[in-house]
């Protein structure tokens, strides 16, 4: 997730942005870069890998002092983690510099335009776009004050996808203005020690907590004008006055790389609507198709497959349990779900007719890897999921579809997990398209509930209070059992793991329909067992037979803890405590039902006194097999 930096003040700019960037380095990024317009000219520097690369580029070549800079730190998404790749980018004719976080969707036909009129771009990225386009409409845009705003609007009104943008103009040296759409921004006013107002900008208060905790925060489609003399100004993107939203932070800087957050997992859990939001963008094409990032192989070799293999680790391998479920009803293709340290192992029957599909956050994980690469040995096709660009799996994979997460610092995976749910659940539905199972418009429809997911994991987010609350009561409990059926058999699994990484709690998670075979032996006066209910839409009848599970539990002395969906009230009678979710498709529902169990986890180890994001003996990622 990229950190953006700006600054306007009576301080050394350079200064002020390069502290900034270190506070928002928790982020997570693969370059960084920083421009300053000084004596009527921008001068610009930029460098791949960690902010020390940067600084040390600055010690053998400083920039000039200047009281206007922005700065950047980039998670690469459009084009590989490279020098020339960094922010900020600078327009053709070298009188605008900008940073943007986001993805800009119709950067294709944009960059078209602009290379017909003769320019050459110097980056793979689609934030080049912008400055090319923002120096253009500047050029058009009413002289006097507000104009590089108001050429600022007019490139936002044709940009499509989620974006923050700021850029600063030679011509107006006091002046930045940035824009933003589905993606943060805030504003940062203060005065330094002699009464002087400066401002800042930032992808989150940390950027600024440094020097001011009074913030403005800005509304969607919204630009931003902040000028040395006339202060703050916010208009939307038509040009009409809108007034942003002033608030204190209530935290200091101690805090500010976790965001104000206690634990980084707390505000990776608070980040799942957001990362999932992202994960979705652009995936739609301009008629209707379903697109992934990088796919090398032909829609034939596609409908050639008749069997599929996902394969991964821990946290990964239940989105992939989940993925079974979506893959196999959506496309009628049978789907093996394989732990990626035994698959090569068992001598699997792979050929060209074969997909395999590797889920790695990192990118990096070994066994996940050598998998891989046993697969390609082979000749069966490789399909990845994965959060890091550029990384290893990738690379060597026949097809690509990037989680566009963000950084995850906490070792246990929430959001990570979350996005990858959303992942399979678009190759699903890319391979049903292909294959003509699925036509256009309900590839669409689906796509449609898939954007509803993120309101739906906020809602969630916005009512867990009573979970913590009984975390709370449960820190004491020597085991917890999870029970799920269909799709919420994966979610028992993935909320028992996360008890086992973080409370050091005993902690399994069962088919329900198992129950009977041997795990209710378990079952003992007052222990503690989460239900993970299907809803009552279900097929099969599967609803009623959860709900015949939570009777057997709760009569041997078990304390029933049950999540359903909004409406069902077959359950209330059965249940000791009631965590609803809202209404959703069931082959979609573990998005939801997840969270819980990432509150109660968390929460639970918190209150034993636990190292939330760093559990002992565990790496967040594991790169050797």
């Amino acid at each position: 997730m990229c950190g953006i930096v700006g600054y306007v003040g009576p301080q050394d700019a350079r200064d002020v942005v390069l502290e900034g960037l270190r506070r928002l380095e928790y982020r997570g990024y693969d370059s960084a870069g920083i421009a300053v317009l000084a004596d009527g000219s921008l001068a610009t520097a930029k460098k791949a890998g960690k902010l020390a690369n940067l600084e040390k580029v600055l010690a053998e070549t400083p920039l000039p002092s200047a009281t206007t800079a922005i700065g950047h730190t980039r998670w690469a998404t459009h084009g590989g983690p490279t020098d020339r790749n960094a922010h900020p980018h600078v327009s053709a004719d070298g009188s605008v510099a900008v940073i943007h976080n986001g993805i800009i969707e119709n950067f294709a036909s944009l960059r078209a335009e602009c290379e017909a009129t003769g320019i050459e771009f110097l980056s793979e990225t689609d934030t080049e776009v912008a400055a090319h386009l923002l120096a253009a409409a500047y050029r058009e845009a009413p002289e006097g004050e507000g104009r590089l705003a108001e050429a600022m609007r007019a490139v936002c009104r044709r940009l499509e996808g989620a974006f923050t943008l700021v850029a600063t103009h030679v011509a107006e040296p006091d002046t930045l203005v940035a824009a933003r759409r589905s993606s943060p921004l805030v504003v940062g006013s203060g005065r330094t020690a002699d009464g002087t107002a400066e401002y800042f900008l930032g992808s989150d208060v940390a950027a600024f907590i440094g020097h001011t905790r009074n913030a403005l925060e800005l509304g969607q489609d919204q630009v931003v004008e902040i000028d040395r003399t006339r202060g703050v100004s916010v208009t939307d993107f038509g040009g009409a006055a809108a007034e942003p939203v002033a608030y204190t932070v209530d935290w200091d800087a101690a805090a500010a790389e976790k965001g104000g957050y206690g634990w980084f997992m707390l505000k990776e859990i608070a980040e799942q609507p957001q990362a999932v939001a992202d994960t979705l963008l652009g995936r739609l094409g301009a008629h209707g198709e379903l697109v992934l990032d990088e796919v090398r192989l032909s829609d034939q070799e596609l409908r050639d497959i008749d069997k599929i293999f996902v394969v991964a680790c821990g946290t990964a391998y239940h989105a992939g349990l989940i993925a079974k479920y979506a893959i196999e009803h959506w496309t009628r293709i049978p789907v093996e779900v394989e732990v990626a340290s035994e698959f090569r192992y068992r001598d699997p029957v792979l050929d060209r007719s074969t997909l395999v599909v590797v889920i790695s956050q990192s990118g990096e994980t070994m066994d996940t890897l050598m998998a891989l690469r046993h697969a390609r040995d082979q000749k069966a096709r490789v399909l990845a999921i994965c959060n890091a660009n550029g990384s290893t799996i990738p690379r060597e994979s026949d097809a690509v579809l990037y989680t566009h997460a963000g950084p995850e610092i906490a070792v246990a995976s929430t959001k990570g997990f979350l996005t990858q749910v959303v992942a399979c659940y678009l190759v699903g539905l890319f391979l049903a398209q292909v294959r003509g199972m699925k036509f256009e418009d309900e590839v669409a429809s689906i796509v449609e509930d898939l954007r509803k997911l993120p309101d739906a994991v906020a809602q969630v987010l916005a009512e867990m209070e009573p979970v913590r609350e009984l975390a709370r009561s449960l820190a004491d409990a020597d085991t917890i059992l999870f029970l799920g059926r269909h799709v919420g058999f994966p979610v028992a699994l993935e909320g028992a793991l996360k008890l086992k990484e973080l409370a050091y709690i005993h902690a399994e998670g069962f088919a329900a329909g198992e129950l009977k075979h041997g795990p209710i032996a378990l079952i003992d006066q007052g222990t503690p067992v989460v239900v993970v209910v299907p809803s009552p839409r279900s097929r099969e009848s599967v609803h009623g037979k959860v709900v015949s599970n939570i009777q057997e539990v709760r009569a041997r002395g078990a304390l029933t803890i049950v999540i359903a969906e909004e409406g069902d009230e077959d359950v209330v009678p059965y249940a000791d405590h009631l965590i609803r979710v809202p209404r959703t498709p069931t082959l979609l529902a573990p998005v939801v039902t997840t969270v819980p169990l990432q509150v109660l986890a968390c929460e639970i180890a918190d209150t034993r006194g636990l190292d939330v994001d760093q559990p002992r003996n565990l790496a967040k990622s594991v790169t050797v097999e």
